[in-house]
This record gives structure tokens, C-alpha cells and sequence, in this order.
């Protein structure tokens, strides 16, 4: 079972997951209310989790579980790393999850004993080594990874399904992160100033007023970014407007 409350992210997960005859997809949930009570209905032996979801976060849901699957955490949050395999969970991956990671937690499903198994806290943290102060963002160039560094992105735009960075050199690139996990994954530097835009605060040079209380941001490489009118007071108060 899924329970993942980005349908992007549930979505992409189910993909890679059908390319396993070993696992069968039994059901899905899009928080951890539902979650719940699928799980005590359907009893799964497996299940991916997210741990930052509406209602009932994931360490909330397994605490209220009458039946308890295997656990694999999906999270863009390694600061839940920790506390995650306490829980006694298989694994720990890190969104946007690629097939290459998902495949060594399949193989290590088939070759533990799921009874007993569960990973040490010295295994997750070595996985996740470096981690926690990313420096860089991986974009797919045809058969080759870029590594985009943080401070040379000025903003980032989401149309339709796809996002991507916009570099201090004009360039644009395509990234599978979505903008709920770089809000999160990305430095304090970094505000989203509109459900489709996030902008690196370094690289504004001005500020104007918009329509119906919005602002503008105008950035280092001349692009224009409104706010929404719902974050619009909370940056004025940030830049003391």
C-alpha cells in the first residue's frame, strides 16, 4: 500500500513499483487518516509511507495501527531519519525517489527475513551521509546528471507537471523534485512566493507592489515573480514592507 498525500509523488511511486512482478499494489491513500484505516481493513504486508501528510502525520498513524506491516518511510525530511527506524522500518528513502534506490530496497525485502528485520540507525546514516547540508541538485541531461549548484539558482518555476531551475547563467532545467519538496529540502534563502514559483532571496534587486496587495519580485536575471495574494502579507513582514 501507498500513502503519500502528493498525488505526484504517489504517482511516480506506483510507476516504479509496477515494474516488480514480486509486489502487488493493493491500495492507496492520500493521508494518514485514510491510511489508517486502510491498513487495519486491508491488512497489508508492506506498506511506503510518507511521514509529513494531512490528519495524521506517519509516525501518528502507526502508533493507532491494530495491524502492523512492514514499513518503508518516504520522505523529502532527513531530519526524520532517526526517529523513522526506531519505528522498526525496512528502509528509509529520500524523494524524488529514483529506480536505482527503490531496487535496493526491493532486493533487500527479498533477502531479509520480514519478520525480523529492520535497519541500524549506523546503516541509515551512512545511506544518508551528506545529506543534510545539500549543496547541489541533480538535473537529467539525455544520458547525463548535472549537478546544479544551490546558490547558482535564482528561482524556480512550475508549469503543469513539469519544474524547473533557472540559473544564474540563463539557462533552465528540468528537475523530477517537486516544489512542496524543495520548499522543504532547499535553505532558509529560499521562499515560495507562489504555488508555482519559489525564489532565492540572494538573488532579488527589487521589490514593487502589485495589483490587489501582491508584490513583484524582480530578480537577478531580469525575470518577474508575483506573490500570491494569500502569501503576500507574511513577505511583506519578512521584507519589511
Amino acid at each position: 500500500m501507498i500513502i503519500e498525500d502528493e498525488q505526484l509523488a504517489r504517482q511516480r511511486l506506483k510507476r516504479l513499483l509496477a515494474t516488480y512482478d514480486e509486489i502487488e499494489l493493493i491500495a492507496e491513500a492520500e493521508n494518514g487518516m485514510q491510511g489508517l484505516e486502510l491498513i487495519n481493513r486491508l491488512q497489508p504486508e508492506l506498506i511506503f509511507l510518507d511521514i509529513e501528510m494531512p490528519l495524521l502525520n506517519g509516525f501518528e498513524l502507526l502508533a493507532q495501527l491494530t495491524h502492523q506491516p512492514k514499513v518503508v518511510f518516504t520522505t523529502a525530511y532527513d531530519q526524520y531519519a532517526i526517529k523513522a527506524f526506531e519505528e522498526g522500518s525496512i528502509d528509509y528513502l529520500l524523494k524524488p525517489i529514483e529506480l536505482d534506490r527503490l531496487d535496493k530496497t526491493i532486493k533487500k525485502l527479498k533477502e531479509t527475513n520480514l519478520a525480523t528485520s529492520s535497519l541500524s540507525i549506523e546503516t541509515l546514516l551512512n545511506q544518508i551521509q551528506g545529506k543534510k547540508n545539500t549543496k547541489t541538485l541533480t538535473v537529467k541531461l539525455g544520458e547525463r546528471i548535472l549537478l546544479i549548484k544551490i546558490n547558482d539558482i535564482i528561482h524556480i518555476e512550475a508549469e503543469d507537471k513539469y519544474v524547473f531551475l533557472h540559473t544564474s547563467d540563463g539557462k533552465k532545467h528540468l528537475t523530477d523534485y517537486t516544489l512542496a519538496i524543495l520548499e522543504e529540502k532547499l535553505p532558509e534563502d529560499f521562499i515560495r512566493v507562489h504555488r508555482s514559483h519559489i525564489i532565492n532571496t540572494d538573488c532579488i534587486k527589487e521589490i514593487r507592489k502589485g495589483f490587489n496587495g501582491a508584490l513583484i519580485f524582480i530578480l537577478n536575471n531580469e525575470a518577474k515573480v508575483s506573490s500570491s495574494r494569500s502569501n503576500s502579507e507574511g513577505l511583506r513582514s519578512r521584507f519589511g514592507i
